[in-house]
């Protein structure tokens, strides 16, 4: 152990420089409360979305890489605001009319319009929770109305009483001047009507820990900071909860530097230690522009879900988090071959090229070996030369070139073709447009045809995509990308495709042959 964490000092991967950070900022001692603790936090007035995705994959990556480095004991956190007002109706909800009244009420106290759970903010945190185990992430759900009624919080929440004037300075200058005069960072929660309250408090009393507000009838309310009587802004909630639970490590996207500075002052003012962070950029739509939810643009997980494995999310995840990056379909089969390339690669380095490796953090250091180098770019390609989508004809032509995979004995590739057919079928088929050949191209394809016919019994694909080489050269193409962009498109439908060898090789010289014949006789280019 002492060796492999000796190699890790030098370990490049950013989720290994994230853990040492952490390690330095608790000086290598374990803290008091006898743990690390990583924190991710959640807003339930919507569905778990790709970020919330997103930031727990990565935060579980620098965790399971504290582990590596330390034998100091860990936790997660998957922090739910559930005692946040309801601000507006969300559009994806059934009975939206009769949400409108509970308006400003916590979340825990809006009825479920689902009819599910005992309220809305229940419905949503199950939804969180069922989401985060579908990939079995290790955490545990924390629950702010629990947080702060349990009384958890109640001795911060009477320092923060105690600092009101040193906390209300930091945040007034961030405010606008009308909002200035009415900020508070206790939100009261209303006796009568149960809503979150955002009224300028006019007094404190630090002696019997409570405030006073006026409220819409003229009459002064006198309520307590603690108990799940009031609950606090955002900002000073989070510089709140980080001093409470004494968080050690919380990621954030690049839209809250500025409230991560303003928090972590609140924090110190509080005298608790901010966390280590992370600030990672946002994800861009296919025109290059931020992803809202709101606007629906840009993927979910679900759809990423629908044509690749987790494991390949999980790698655009991982890739580049400080770098903001397109996060669209297209993305996806190049995510899921680098993914299969790392995959491979870590089965043959070793133990310090492997912790450089994206799957041994994506498989917490124990990643599955696959059972065929079979790319999914590939699949795809055999897809489209199949024109088929049905999942037997697919796996014909594997089994034809790999005797010894079975779709119950090779899960990694048996889910890979099921994801190639959908694939396909949404995207790649849509788009198929041949062409018939045209002058040099027939001369070309008839030699190509006579070429084929010229292997030995099961060439390999080097010696294919050789000759394939030779025809476009004896026939008059300089340009060897001319000669395959025209097989591309003659053949297969499409400006661009696979290493022609490698294809052959798994589709088939025979089949190849028929698919040039047919292509020939102009069969193809008539096909819709």
């Amino acid at each position: 152990m002492e060796s492999s964490r000796s190699l890790l000092q030098d370990a490049r991967a950013w989720p290994f420089e994230e853990a040492r950070k952490i390690l330095a900022s608790i000086k290598g001692n374990t803290p008091k409360k006898g743990y690390v603790l990583f924190q991710t936090g959640y807003g339930p007035s919507g569905l778990p979305h790709i970020g919330t995705f997103g930031e727990i994959v990565r935060t579980s990556m620098v965790r399971r890489a504290f582990s590596e480095l330390s034998d100091i004991p860990t936790r997660l956190f998957a922090f739910s605001d559930d005692m946040d007002g309801l601000r507006k109706v969300p559009d994806n909800v059934p009975n939206k009319g009769s949400l409108q009244k509970y308006l400003d009420m916590p979340l825990t106290s809006v009825p479920d319009p689902f009819g599910t759970h005992a309220s809305f903010g229940d419905h949503n945190n199950q939804q969180l929770k069922n989401f985060l185990d579908r990939f079995d992430f290790d955490y545990e759900f924390k629950s702010a109305a629990e947080c702060y009624s349990s009384g958890i919080f109640d001795a911060t929440l009477l320092e923060i009483l105690q600092k009101y004037e040193e906390v209300i300075n930091v945040v007034l200058p961030t405010l606008g001047k009308e909002r200035r005069l009415t900020y508070s960072p206790f939100l009261p929660l209303c006796e009568k009507t149960g809503k979150v309250l955002q009224v300028p408090v006019v007094e404190r009393n630090v002696n019997t820990g409570t405030i006073t507000y006026l409220n819409d009838e003229g009459s002064y309310i006198e309520v307590p900071v603690t108990g799940g009587h009031c609950k606090l802004q955002w900002k000073c909630d989070w510089a709140m909860r980080w001093k409470a639970l004494e968080v050690d490590y919380e990621m954030s996207g690049k839209d809250l530097i500025d409230s991560v500075t303003l928090s972590s002052h609140i924090c110190r003012i509080l005298e608790g230690k901010p966390p280590q962070g992370f600030t990672y950029e946002l994800f861009l739509d296919e025109n290059g522009e931020k992803i809202s939810k709101s606007r629906g643009n840009g993927l979910t997980v679900e759809d990423w879900l629908r044509y690749a494995p987790d494991a390949s999310l999980q790698l655009y995840m991982y890739n580049s988090p400080r770098k903001a990056k397109r996060l669209y379909f297209d993305v996806i089969p190049k995510h899921v071959d680098d993914y299969l390339v790392f995959l491979d690669k870590f089965s043959i380095e070793d133990d310090f090229n492997n912790y450089e490796n994206p799957a041994w953090h994506i498989h917490a250091g124990h990643p599955p070996v696959r059972e065929s180098k079979l790319s999914f770019s590939l699949l795809l390609n055999l897809v489209s030369a199949c024109n088929t989508e049905d999942f037997e004809v697919l796996w014909g032509f594997i089994s034809r070139y790999d005797k010894n995979v079975s779709a119950e004995t090779a899960p990694i590739l048996k889910s890979l073709a099921e994801h190639a057919i959908t694939y396909y079928k949404d995207f790649i088929k849509p788009l198929k447009s041949y062409r018939s050949p045209q002058g040099i191209e027939i001369k070309a394809l008839e030699d190509f045809k006579t070429t084929l016919n010229g292997l030995p019994l099961h060439p390999d694909a080097t010696l294919i995509q050789k000759e394939i080489f030779k025809v476009g050269k004896r026939n008059g193409y300089e340009n060897m990308r001319d000669w395959f962009k025209a097989l591309y498109q003659i053949l297969l439908g499409s400006e661009q495709g696979p290493r022609m060898g490698s294809f052959i090789e798994v589709y088939g010289v025979r089949d190849t042959i028929s698919l040039v014949d047919r292509a020939l006789s102009g069969k193809i280019a008539s096909t819709k």
